[in-house]
């Protein structure tokens, strides 16, 4: 791909953020210095500058006359987890035991930061450009809270658009996709009471541990006997807890897990019948369920208008390393609660090669080659949704 000359001279500047901001993890709703060190970046670059949404959310918002209004948004949080290598291995490696960038969030904080910067210099857009540096995406809904604390209606937006590294997609490739791109992510409990008693005579008791192993077989077939075959759908059982020991049947246990689907029909069919079949396998057992169902982020529905102008500016970039074939992903991710308000579509860029690792790994880092290559994309994108007028 072509690379802004610019962004290519200044990708030893940019990677040496990447990698600060590395070696200083912090999770959701704690990135302050992650947030100061944002909020210093786009003031020196020239943006208006506002701190505090969302806690430690930073908008920054520049414009160049009249015209349209477009949102790139990235997120800044980092993971509740040990680093596998350390800082002989990786001199930039988590100065904080136990938090961890095994998810690339520095590197997007970079590359937005490295796109705003370009675009204010170069003013090669027509209109007012918002920057949206998001915390705490990981589970905690950050996105969400943005939303709620007005994002959009103090920053207007006519587009919004995201991204994420893809290791499961070469280095120098990239992908966006209509329609449903991110799968809802929901939890819950199911805890079942019966009454306990001794193990040498299980008729005196009404037994939890049994409804417990009936209701996690028949919870699987939720999805393949009542979610269309057409729609993609993963329900999965992930906790079973019950009894301290061998010789007594406990009075109560439960099972937990995660819910996760490509389009809310589905989700709902799902949230329905795993709280009837918990409520009927105890009923045949004698015991009594109580369920807690937790909705998470919602599908990450990609607009199919702006989809296709993301995928133009894509294809001219990528030419054919532009993969608009990559399949939806069964993970979650709560820009989607922004796509909910707002039309826009998520990218993903590859990063994937030889001694990578996935996300959420201890071995992951981000590649700092991406940096110029993902910030060109959204320099592109600007410009493409905000043409300046000749």
């Amino acid at each position: 791909m072509q690379i802004i000359r610019e962004l290519a001279d200044l990708n030893e500047t940019h990677t040496a953020w990447r990698r600060d901001l590395h070696a200083h993890p912090e999770i959701g709703f704690e990135e302050h210095r992650t947030a100061a060190f944002v909020a210093a970046r786009l003031a020196e670059a020239g943006f208006e500058v506002t701190t505090g949404i969302a806690g430690t959310g930073v908008v920054g918002r520049i414009s160049t006359g009249a015209g349209g209004s477009i949102g790139l948004r990235a997120d800044m949080d980092a993971l509740p987890m040990d680093e596998g290598p350390g800082p002989d291995e990786r001199p930039w490696a988590s100065r904080h035991p136990g938090l961890f960038h095994g998810c690339g969030h520095d590197g997007h904080t970079t590359c937005l930061l490295a796109a705003a910067g370009h675009l204010a210099r170069s003013r090669s857009f027509q209109g007012t450009l918002t920057v949206i540096f998001q915390p705490a995406e990981e589970g905690l809904g950050g996105g969400a809270r943005m939303v709620d604390e007005g994002l959009f209606e103090r920053f207007p937006c006519d587009a919004v658009f995201g991204f994420h590294n893809m290791p499961l997609l070469p280095l120098g490739t990239a992908s966006v996709r209509p329609g449903p791109a991110m799968a809802s992510f929901d939890e819950f409990k199911v805890v079942m009471t019966g009454r306990g008693g001794h193990a040498g005579m299980p008729h005196t008791t009404r037994d939890p541990a049994l409804a417990l192993a009936e209701a996690t077989c028949s919870l699987q077939g939720l999805v393949s006997r009542e979610v269309n075959a057409n729609s993609a759908a993963v329900l999965s059982v992930t906790q079973i807890h019950v009894g301290t020991t061998h010789n007594v049947v406990a009075d109560q246990g439960w099972l937990g897990g995660t819910v996760r689907a490509l389009d809310e029909e589905a989700r709902g069919i799902i949230e329905a019948g795993l709280t009837r079949t918990a409520n009927g396998v105890a009923a045949a057992r004698g015991v009594t369920a109580a369920v807690d169902y937790r909705r998470g982020y919602p599908v990450l529905v990609n607009d199919p208008a702006e989809t296709a102008r993301a995928a133009a500016v894509l294809a001219d970039l990528y030419g054919g390393n532009f993969r608009p074939d990559f399949p939806p992903l069964m993970a979650a991710e709560d820009f989607a609660f922004m796509l909910q308000k707002r039309p826009g579509a998520y990218l993903l860029f590859g990063q994937g090669g030889e001694g990578g690792c996935m996300v959420h790994n201890p071995n992951y880092d981000f590649d700092d080659r991406l940096i110029p290559m993902v910030a060109t994309a959204l320099v592109r994108l600007v410009e493409s949704r905000l043409p300046r007028s000749t």
